[in-house]
């Protein structure tokens, strides 16, 4: 028989991969946009909702969690809005980048394992090299500091994992490369290659991704702390 805690994570998976199936369907069947319309920013929301759940003790490291699901929020509306709103989506997720980022420095030192800053150096090259030719002038300065943000934010998540390794570390680091696997996707499809059914591998991927950095606060209750986090 599940526990509370048990039931409450099903409750909340299903919740939140209910949503974004909706979220998802909406975006592929034109006809159903109003689906994505509602479904887009409130699958968030029940992420960032999850996250709010963890009792305080888990200090510094969930609030700055819950402010990067704030700004990311934000920039799901953005990209979604009529009018071109990628600008203001980039840059509300490359905010949410660097909450992440300095959550995760309340968990370990900066890049203290350095395998993953080559790992993610390597793989962010790759994917600017591609995107290179098909992105607008004014838009390279910006993609090149947002893919450093993000990049260095799932190094930190590794390199945390292997400083530290524990059931919380360990899926904010799947959440980071989640992260960078949608944001690569949306990426290629929007400046190099169209691809098929776009939308549901980069949606999928991105709640994938927040949902693993939420679960990570949540995993702080079962994991056994070799660190005090930083205030």
């Amino acid at each position: 028989m599940a526990t509370p805690t048990e039931g409450s994570r099903i409750g909340w998976t299903f919740a939140i991969a209910a949503s974004a199936a909706l979220a998802i369907l909406g975006a592929e069947i034109e006809g159903l946009r109003g689906l994505h319309y509602v479904f887009k920013p409130l699958t968030t929301l029940l992420i960032l909702a999850m996250a709010c759940r963890r009792p305080d003790d888990a200090g510094p490291y969930r609030r700055w969690i819950a402010v990067g699901l704030v700004l990311s929020t934000a920039g799901d509306i953005f990209l979604m809005l009529p009018f071109d709103g990628f600008v203001f989506g980039l840059g509300s997720f490359l905010l949410a980048h660097l909450a992440y980022l300095w959550a995760l420095r309340q968990r370990g030192g900066w890049w203290r394992v350095r395998w993953p800053v080559l790992v993610y150096a390597v793989v962010a090259s790759c994917v600017l090299a591609r995107l290179w030719p098909g992105l607008p002038n004014e838009l390279k300065l910006p993609v090149i500091v947002y893919v450093i943000a993000l990049a260095g934010m799932a190094a930190q998540a590794a390199s945390v994992w292997r400083e530290h390794p524990d059931a919380s570390t360990r899926v904010a680091a799947v959440g980071g490369a989640f992260f960078v696997a949608s944001d690569a996707l949306l990426a290629l499809d929007r400046f190099s290659a169209p691809m098929l059914h776009a939308n549901a591998l980069v949606l999928a991927s991105y709640w994938i991704a927040q949902a693993c950095i939420a679960s990570s606060v949540f995993a702080l209750r079962e994991a056994q702390p070799r660190h005090r986090p930083i205030a």
